[in-house]
């Protein structure tokens, strides 16, 4: 869900309950408040205050974390311009992860600053702790305490973005020049490029490793808070696997996960009394030509099982390398079974079955190969 401005307009108390007492000019003049009453109310010592442009907190005192996000997600769902315009915004970033409550980041009440992601036509400026970033893409968003956040895949890499970008090249999360291409639209923090010198960013590399350890965690209802694949998606579409750091981390992440569900397979092979696999041998033809490296193989039966392949590798050329090392193994007899970790979690039975009824049956006219075991 990305953040609408109600179409049906409940009562001023409805709405302030709902909002947290944050409200939005628009929403009030709709509730019959005029502006003339908004400006007395918050002059000082009155009983409201305003917040950002045209935001205002319906209390006295400092406002609650909840209630600045509130403010930040208001500001930039609203036009500001026209009243009738209901355009969508979310929360990304670390104030995302923050409220999603990631141990890895600060918690809400220390988050200073709050990303925001609106489409990319809006006409928005960064304002106080107000950051906007812009994207093409559909906003996409879910439910947190009322806020529409970024899925946590994409709030992960942009806060990643930020971090280390600002410390790259200086520029805001939106993506402005210095003449001022804010106000246009005309930069959007999606098309950005991170330098080289984000790598002197202040991030430390066990912060970052526990970040993306915590985005594909198993939470407590049993599914992770994004899966490895939409991770990876994401850093790829912000660029920010060209930065050693970043990869490292998340091939350090890819090692481990693979490892899990390697051995897993291995367990699950044993339980069906099958013999004990090859791990990860270099498979060439008796002229030395190289084939592959397979996850596991079993020699006797001319079987290999690939383990979440597709994320093996991340760049296209790694990808490349790896199907063509596939479409060998098939194209010499051998019988490759593709298994992803998901499924081995989801379906051990059906997957030691699949295992069992593989090395029944065997590879067919499978080419003497040579093995080198990892």
């Amino acid at each position: 869900m990305s953040y609408q401005i109600p179409s049906s307009v409940p009562s001023l108390e409805e709405l302030a309950r709902r909002q947290q007492n944050v409200i939005t000019a628009s929403q009030l003049r709709a509730r019959g408040v005029p502006s003339r009453v908004v400006s007395e109310h918050c002059r000082r010592g009155g009983p409201w205050q305003r917040l950002l442009p045209r935001v205002y907190l319906l209390q006295t005192g400092t406002p609650t974390p909840e209630q600045r996000m509130w403010a930040a997600l208001l500001y930039a769902a609203q036009n500001g311009r026209e009243a009738g315009s209901r355009e969508g915004a979310l929360i990304t970033g670390a104030a995302a992860l923050a409220l999603y409550g990631f141990s890895a980041v600060p918690r809400l009440p220390a988050v200073t600053g709050v990303q925001v992601l609106v489409p990319r036509q809006r006409r928005l400026r960064d304002v106080g702790e107000v950051r906007i970033q812009r994207t093409a893409r559909e906003l996409v968003a879910s439910e947190v305490h009322g806020l529409a956040c970024a899925p946590v895949a994409r709030a992960v890499a942009d806060a990643l973005r930020e971090w280390l970008g600002d410390t790259a090249n200086g520029d805001s999360v939106n993506g402005a020049s210095a003449n001022g291409d804010t106000e246009n639209g005309a930069a959007s923090d999606d098309d950005a490029e991170l330098e080289p010198a984000a790598e002197r960013a202040l991030i430390g590399p066990r912060t970052l490793r526990s970040l993306l350890r915590e985005a594909v965690a198993v939470a407590p209802g049993g599914h992770p808070a994004c899966t490895t694949a939409e991770l990876i998606a994401e850093l790829r579409e912000a660029k920010l696997l060209e930065l050693p750091r970043i990869r490292a981390a998340l091939d350090e992440l890819l090692a481990a996960e693979r490892e899990s569900a390697i051995g897993g397979v291995i367990e699950l092979a044993a339980a069906e009394l099958l013999p004990a696999p090859l791990v990860g041998p270099e498979l060439r033809m008796r002229g030395g030509t190289f084939v592959a490296v397979p996850d596991l193989y079993w020699p006797q039966a001319g079987v290999a099982v690939e383990v979440d392949s597709e994320l093996r590798c991340v760049s296209e050329g790694e990808q490349a390398w790896m199907r063509s090392g596939q479409h060998r193994m098939e194209y010499l007899g051998v019988r490759v079974v593709y298994l992803t970790g998901g499924r081995l979690a989801a379906e051990p039975a059906a997957v030691a079955e699949e295992l069992r009824q593989a090395f029944l049956a065997g590879g067919a006219d499978v080419v003497e190969l040579m093995l080198t075991e990892g």
